[in-house]
């Protein structure tokens, strides 16, 4: 799979996440590539949202490197590190829309705070990433006036305002019914079909990793690090790692 990529577009290195005296992860590293769908899995307390708080800039690795691009984002200048996330975007698990706005103008505010743009050329655009995920007709409505899934969405086309070459996506199905989930499985492989977008997703999901996963790792809690990384499909098949295969088989361990 790796000989068929581009060159990685995430790289972590000897990565350490600590809180006090607590380490959370040790010795962690791995790569992303471009226009990859790449997701993180583990059981509940592995440190799969500490990784991402990380990999988005939200937390300074207490060691190590995560280079965004080729850019370190816990060592460069503010200047660099800004830029740096300007090329990502994040779907939050909650959708973490403001709701007093509406969808329209959730996603508007990143194009508004960053672009430069014209009214008249935002709402053009906002339009246009609305209609990417299937809310073409929501541009007016509040959070609360549509479903979950449908927040899901509208927090997917907020996370693309800025055309991000990478998008992290926390527990993108969580919470939703089975076709819903289905749903959101499918368009996230379609934008990362037609626009090339790097897939980052943190997930628990099996239907969901089996559906769009090129390549997973997963943390666990006892080693603090990888413990399996390649297709979840041979994963369930192939571990040697007895946690792994019940992971991928809904075993009881």
């Amino acid at each position: 799979m790796k000989d068929k990529l581009k060159e990685p577009i995430i790289q972590v290195e000897n990565f350490v996440a600590q809180y006090g005296n607590a380490r959370i992860l040790d010795n962690v590293s791995f790569q992303v590539y471009e226009r990859e769908v790449f997701v993180i899995l583990g059981g509940s307390g592995c440190g799969k949202s500490t990784l991402l708080r990380h990999l988005i800039g939200l937390n300074k690795p207490f060691a190590g490197k995560i280079l965004i691009d080729g850019n370190d984002i816990g060592s460069c200048d503010a200047a660099t590190f800004h830029k740096t996330l300007r090329k990502i975007g994040v779907l939050f698990q909650s959708g973490a829309l403001i709701g007093s706005m509406t969808i329209g103008e959730n996603v508007a505010l990143p194009i508004k705070a960053y672009s430069g743009l014209s009214d008249e050329a935002i709402e053009t655009l906002v339009r246009m990433k609305l209609g990417m995920v299937g809310l073409a007709d929501y541009m007016h409505h509040l959070p609360a006036e549509i479903s979950g899934g449908m927040k899901k969405r509208a927090g997917l086309a907020r996370a693309l305002a800025l055309n991000p070459k990478i998008l992290f996506l926390d527990e993108p199905s969580a919470g939703l019914d089975p076709i819903t989930s289905a749903e959101i499985d499918e368009l996230i492989l379609e934008i990362n079909k037609r626009v090339g977008t790097t897939m980052v997703i943190v997930t628990h999901e099996l239907a969901s990793i089996f559906a769009i996963a090129q390549r997973v790792i997963m943390l666990d809690k006892r080693t603090k690090g990888i413990i399996a990384e390649g297709d979840p499909a041979e994963l369930r098949e192939q571990s040697k790692e007895p946690f792994v295969r019940h992971f991928f088989n809904r075993i009881a361990s």
